[in-house]
C-alpha cells in the first residue's frame, strides 16, 4: 500500500519543470509586479478603440502580450499550490496570482462594451478594409451574438473585479480538503494502518484488500461529513454567485447563462441527461456482474474500483509512456514524440504521490512559450496509466492550440475540453486490447474502461443533475443546506444503483462535497460525458481508416476557440448537435459490459 512522501523527498525527475516557467519565486513576484505596473498602459486605450483599425490592433497586440504573461503566472501559481497544498509560500503565490489576474480582467473589461458601441457595421467594414482585422471576425461574430448580455463598461469593470472575491469559495474548499483535512488511516485485513491522503486514496480503493477499501472509503467520506456545513456553505455561495451573474447579464437561468456564454445549445445538456436516464439499466446490469465477479453478497460503493482479477499488473511510469505512445502511433511522429519528450525529458508531469498533493489530476492550458504541465499521483497501475493518457490528451491539445492560434483563440472551448483527453484513453485502450491477449490483462483493461465510463458516464451526469436542481432551487429563492444536498445526492445515486448496490445515504450523499473543483466550475460536469462521446466517435474514425481522420483530429486540436464549438467538433468529423454520438458511446459502454461479463463468466 502506498505511503505519502513528504514533498521534500520527491525525486526531481518526478516533479514538474517549474524552473522553465520562472527561475524562482522571486522571479515570479517580479513578474506579477511588472504586470500590475503595465495595466495603466492598457487602460490608456480605453475610449480610443474606435479611433482606427490601427489603434484597435495596437491595443489587442498589447493585450495579447499581457495575456501571455498572465498565463505564465497562473500556471506557476496553480502548479505550485496543487503539488503541495501545505506549502505556505505556494499558497501565497496562488493568492497573488489570483488577485493579479482579477486586476488584469478588470483593466481589460472595457473592450467588449466599447466595441459594441462602435457598432457591427463599422467593425465589419474594418475587417474588409484592413487584412489584419480578418483574424478577429469570429470574435466580432461572437461578441454581437452576446450583445444583449454585455453591460456598460463600468458594470463590466465591476464584474471583472469580482473575479478575485468570487473565486475564494473554491479556493477555501480546496485548502480545506487538500491542506487541512487529516484523514484517519485505513486498516487492512491484518489490522495494519495504511496512510490515507488525497494522493493515496484512489490507489487504496483500487486494491484487493476489501477491509482497506472499506475503511479508506468510510474515513475519507466521514472527514467531509464532519465539515459538511462549511462545505455546503461554500458550494451554496458559489451557486449564488452563478445566479448573481445570470441576473446581472439578464438570462432566464444559470444553465442558459453558462451554455450561452460558451455557444453551446441548451438542448445538448438535456439530451445528455435524457439519454443517461434511459441507459441506467446498463449500469444496473454492470453492478450485478461486478458483484458476482467479486464473489460478494452485497456490493458497496468501495467495491466499484476493486480488481476483478487476482493477478496484479504493475505498470511503471516509463512503461505507461511507452504503451501510450504506441497506442497513439496512428497520430504520427510529431504527436508521439512531443508526448514522449514531455514525459521523459521536459518534465511535464508531476507524478509522485506526496503529502499535501491535491486530489485528482489535471493538465494546465498554456501559452506557446511554456510547457503544458500535469499534476497527478502515479501508482504503477493500469488505472494510473489511463489517467496519464487522459491528461496527456489535454496537454497535446494545449500544445497544438497554443502554437497554431494567437492568445486570443488558443484557449479551446470548455465543451470540447474533454475530447482530446478521452480520445487518448480510447486509442491506448484499443491498442492494448489488440496487443496483449492475456485474459487477466484483458479483464484489467476492461475494468479500466469501465472505471473511465463510470466517472464520465455515471458520476458526471449524476453531478450534472445535482447541479441543475441546486441551481434551480436557488433561482426559486430556496435555501441550500448540507442535509438537503446530501438527500438530493443520495436520491440521484439511488436511481443509478437501483438496489444493486448498498446505499450508505450519508457517505454517498456527501459526494458533492468531495468534488472540490468540478462543482465550482458551473455546469462543467456534463461536458465530460460530451467529451467521451466525441472522443469515441473520433477514435472510431481513425481506427476504421476513415480518409483524412488523423489530420481532421490534428486540425481539431489546432482550432482552439477560433470557431464556434459545434464547428470545432465538425472539423474532427463529429456532429455533436445530434444526440447520436452520445447514443453510440453508450453502445460502446454496453459492449464493454458484455465483454466483461463473458470474460468473468458472470453475465447478468
Amino acid at each position: 500500500m502506498p505511503t505519502a512522501l513528504p514533498r521534500s523527498k520527491v525525486k526531481k525527475n518526478q516533479t514538474w519543470n517549474a524552473e522553465s516557467v520562472f527561475a524562482s519565486p522571486e522571479a515570479f513576484d517580479a513578474e506579477v509586479k511588472a504586470i500590475l505596473e503595465s495595466l495603466p498602459a492598457i487602460k490608456a486605450f480605453q475610449g480610443h478603440l474606435r479611433d482606427s483599425p490601427e489603434t484597435f490592433l495596437e491595443a489587442i497586440d498589447a493585450m495579447e502580450r499581457l495575456a501571455q504573461r498572465a498565463a505564465r503566472v497562473q500556471v506557476y501559481a496553480t502548479m505550485s499550490s496543487a503539488v503541495d497544498a501545505t506549502d505556505q509560500q505556494a499558497a501565497a503565490l496562488n493568492g497573488r496570482a489570483t488577485s493579479a489576474l482579477a486586476q488584469v480582467s478588470a483593466a481589460t473589461s472595457f473592450v467588449d462594451p466599447e466595441l459594441l458601441s462602435i457598432g457591427e457595421a463599422k467593425l465589419r467594414q474594418w475587417t474588409q478594409d484592413e487584412p489584419r482585422m480578418k483574424l478577429y471576425e469570429h470574435y466580432f461574430n461572437d461578441l454581437f451574438r452576446k450583445q444583449a448580455h454585455v453591460r456598460s463598461a463600468e458594470v463590466e469593470e465591476l464584474l471583472g473585479m469580482l473575479r478575485d472575491p468570487f473565486i475564494s469559495t473554491r479556493n477555501t474548499t480546496n485548502m480545506l480538503a487538500n491542506a487541512d483535512f487529516k484523514f484517519k488511516p485505513a486498516r487492512d485485513e491484518k489490522g495494519e494502518k495504511i496512510d490515507l491522503t488525497q494522493s493515496t486514496y484512489n490507489a487504496i480503493l483500487g486494491g484487493t484488500d476489501r477491509k482497506a477499501r472499506r475503511t479508506a472509503w468510510e474515513n475519507y467520506n466521514d472527514k467531509y461529513l464532519e465539515f459538511k456545513n462549511t462545505l455546503a456553505g461554500n458550494l451554496a455561495t458559489s451557486i449564488k454567485q452563478n445566479v448573481f451573474n445570470m441576473k446581472a447579464r439578464n438570462f432566464e437561468s444559470s444553465l442558459e447563462a453558462t451554455l450561452f456564454n460558451g455557444n453551446v445549445p441548451v438542448e445538448m445538456f438535456h439530451n445528455l441527461i435524457d439519454i443517461f436516464k434511459k441507459n441506467l439499466p446498463l449500469w444496473h446490469r454492470y453492478w450485478r456482474i461486478r458483484r458476482k465477479a467479486l464473489g460478494v453478497k452485497t456490493l458497496h460503493p468501495y467495491d466499484v474500483w476493486a480488481p476483478l482479477s487476482t493477478k496484479k499488473h504493475k505498470v511503471s511510469f516509463e512503461q505507461a509512456v511507452d504503451w501510450i505512445c504506441e497506442g497513439l502511433a496512428p497520430m504520427g511522429e510529431e504527436y508521439v514524440s512531443v508526448m514522449r519528450k514531455g514525459c521523459l525529458e521536459d518534465r511535464w508531469v508531476d507524478w509522485s504521490p506526496n503529502a499535501g498533493k491535491r486530489q485528482g489530476a489535471f493538465s494546465t492550458r498554456v501559452p506557446k512559450d511554456t510547457h503544458p504541465f500535469i499534476m497527478m499521483s502515479y501508482t504503477d497501475s493500469i488505472g494510473s496509466m489511463s489517467t496519464l493518457s487522459h491528461e496527456l490528451g489535454h496537454s497535446i491539445h494545449a500544445y497544438y492550440a497554443s502554437r497554431a492560434q494567437p492568445m486570443f483563440y488558443y484557449l479551446y472551448p470548455s465543451i470540447v475540453a474533454e475530447t482530446a483527453s478521452n480520445f487518448n484513453q480510447a486509442m491506448t485502450r484499443a491498442y492494448l486490447l489488440d496487443h496483449n491477449q492475456s485474459k487477466s490483462f484483458q479483464i484489467a483493461l476492461l475494468e479500466e474502461a469501465m472505471g473511465n465510463f463510470h466517472r464520465y458516464f455515471f458520476i458526471m451526469p449524476t453531478l450534472a443533475r445535482f447541479e441543475l436542481e441546486t441551481h434551480q432551487r436557488v433561482e426559486r429563492g430556496q435555501a441550500l443546506t448540507a442535509d438537503s444536498m446530501i438527500e438530493l445526492m443520495a436520491d440521484l445515486f439511488s436511481e443509478g444503483f437501483d438496489g444493486e448496490m448498498n446505499l450508505d445515504r450519508e457517505r454517498v450523499g456527501i459526494t458533492w462535497g468531495t468534488f472540490t473543483t468540478h462543482l465550482y466550475i458551473d455546469f462543467y460536469s456534463f461536458q465530460y460525458a460530451i467529451g467521451i462521446s466525441a472522443a469515441n466517435a473520433i477514435a472510431k474514425r481513425i481506427l476504421s481508416g476513415t480518409p483524412n481522420a488523423v489530420q481532421d483530429h490534428i486540425d481539431f486540436l489546432k482550432a482552439g476557440s477560433s470557431k464556434p464549438p459545434m464547428e470545432v467538433f465538425k472539423i474532427a468529423g463529429v456532429d455533436m448537435t445530434s444526440p447520436q454520438p452520445i447514443e453510440d458511446a453508450f453502445a460502446v459502454l454496453e459492449e464493454y459490459i458484455d465483454r466483461l461479463g463473458t470474460m468473468t463468466n458472470k453475465s447478468a
